[in-house]
């Protein structure tokens, strides 16, 4: 038997195809195909929270992984044969480390800023602070301020800002310093014994960028921007990484390169075995 390959994949705009480009007819075909091998093991690396994957994976019938890493990377999920969900203890303490001993609560306590208007409850968990911010919100004067007081206080936390755009509001996450996606890969590799040759990433946006900047096999999807895909060339090219980023181009197996197809056609660049797991009749 081939030795294990860890599978790490971003949801949106990756392995789902629901951006602008169109989907290759048997991309996702071929990748429950590929992750049927019980070599595979498969890992979902999302922002969103565990009823929105649940959602994705019955809208697009993805295949059941055995781990999940989300919330934006401040929860690791493991899933049994049964489909149960059972958070990763370990993990949770490994970041926990990073607040310095405040809750999620007491760090709201810290912050005073007139832009800033939680979010739901629902959109909220042990180790992420989130926010709705204005679009004309200055970003760069908030979260200095923040920063600053959270220095005071010994905590290391990371603010990730986003746009929900279909709502055309502003996103703020606080989440631990140590709890991102690159972060919790390196977890679960250490976690299940493995090493890094073992793995591979898949994105497609800045969110994934410490990934593919980092010496991890990684694959840029084709779908992704022109910007990204130059900024993922000249980050591995300073850093002397050029060979851990393959950036799909399509024409591989008939398909175009975007969501799955680049992610199959990365997948066997590193892995060349894998090709014949691709197959379908």
């Amino acid at each position: 038997m081939a030795e294990p390959i860890l599978i790490c994949t971003d949801l949106d705009r990756t392995l789902l195809p629901n951006g602008p480009q169109p989907e290759s007819a048997d991309a996702r075909r071929r990748f429950r195909t590929l992750v049927e091998h019980q070599e595979i093991q498969l890992v979902y690396v999302t922002g969103r929270d565990q009823q929105l994957v649940l959602n994705a994976m019955l809208m697009y019938q993805l295949p059941q992984p055995e781990y999940v890493i989300a919330d934006v990377g401040t929860t690791i999920y493991r899933i049994d044969a049964d489909g149960e969900w059972t958070a990763v203890q370990e993990w949770q303490q490994q970041i926990d480390r990073n607040w310095n001993g405040y809750s999620r609560q007491q760090l709201a306590e810290l912050i005073h800023q007139r832009d800033l208007r939680l979010q739901e409850p629902s959109k909220q968990n042990l180790h992420k602070l989130s926010y709705y911010v204005p679009l004309k919100a200055k970003q760069q004067n908030i979260s200095a301020a923040i920063q600053t007081v959270f220095q005071q206080h010994g905590i290391q936390a990371s603010l990730i800002w986003s746009i929900d755009e279909p709502n055309g509001i502003g996103l703020l996450d606080i989440v631990p310093a140590s709890a991102s996606k690159f972060h919790a890969i390196e977890f679960l590799l250490q976690w299940l014994q493995l090493n890094p040759s073992q793995c591979v990433f898949c994105g497609d946006s800045g969110n994934d960028m410490e990934v593919l900047l980092s010496p991890l096999n990684s694959v840029l999807v084709a779908n992704s921007s022109a910007a990204i895909q130059q900024m993922a060339r000249a980050g591995v090219s300073q850093q002397g990484l050029e060979p851990s980023l393959y950036i799909a181009t399509g024409d591989f197996l008939g398909m175009n390169g975007f969501y799955s197809a680049g992610m199959l056609e990365g997948i066997a660049h590193f892995f060349p075995h894998t090709y014949d797991w691709m197959q379908i009749s």
